[in-house]
């Protein structure tokens, strides 16, 4: 098991290899294996793929992402420019069902609202204004809408986790109430972690997830 010197080291050189951001001004920290990122960025893209490169460590219990986004001078854009921008972009990816979404720009924070059918399109939403310029942070208060019988939900969560090479669903439990999904029990790193939710979140009718795995390495 790592101790906390060698994660941070480990996170630093995963930081310093990403190609997708510049990791000179960015601080990390570690206790327990939680990791804080500090320090600031030149985009909101690179202070998520920050978060992204960090969370791919192994060892990492969990993240806290404080990096500030300072626009380079020449970066920046009004609330206007960066909002319709946004809505061209939307507009622009089928994933998306851009009469369901609406967004609101306030001082470069974006914030999604509005109802979708499958969390995937909640995602590419979000994944689909990341880089536009001038923003320098995402809301996304987008909804899931597509109710279906809790005991269906439930088996396809089941049978898709013993679909995953990476996820050992003998060590989770599963239990759902309306389209609430409540994980508990063990994964080994934070990618299973991740890889497991991304597998709820498919299921047709998850509106939320309470995840309550521990990150035992």
């Amino acid at each position: 098991m790592k101790t906390d010197t060698n994660l941070r080291h480990d996170v630093e050189e995963e930081l310093e290899w990403d190609p997708r951001l510049d990791a000179r001004d960015i601080g990390v920290a570690v206790k327990d294996g939680i990791v804080t990122l500090s320090g600031h960025v030149s985009s909101y893209a690179e202070r998520w793929a920050a978060q992204d490169a960090a969370q791919s460590v192994g060892g990492v219990k969990a993240l806290a992402n404080e990096i500030d986004v300072k626009l380079l001078t020449g970066g920046e854009c009004s609330d206007t420019e960066v909002a319709e921008a946004a809505l061209t972009a939307l507009g622009l990816n089928s994933s998306v069902p851009g009469a369901d979404i609406k967004l609101t720009v306030h001082d470069g924070w974006l914030t999604l609202t509005g109802e979708v059918g499958f969390w995937y399109q909640r995602q590419a939403a979000e994944t689909t204004v990341r880089n536009i310029l001038g923003v320098k942070g995402i809301a996304n208060e987008i909804t899931v809408k597509a109710p279906v019988s809790t005991s269906d939900v439930k088996t396809r969560i089941e049978q898709a986790f013993r679909r995953h090479a990476q996820i050992d669903a003998d060590r989770i439990r599963v239990q759902v109430t309306g389209g609430t999904v409540t994980l508990e029990g063990e994964v080994e790193s934070w990618q299973e972690r991740d890889q497991v939710e991304t597998a709820v979140w498919a299921a047709p009718g998850v509106t939320s997830v309470q995840d309550r795995l521990v990150v035992r390495p």
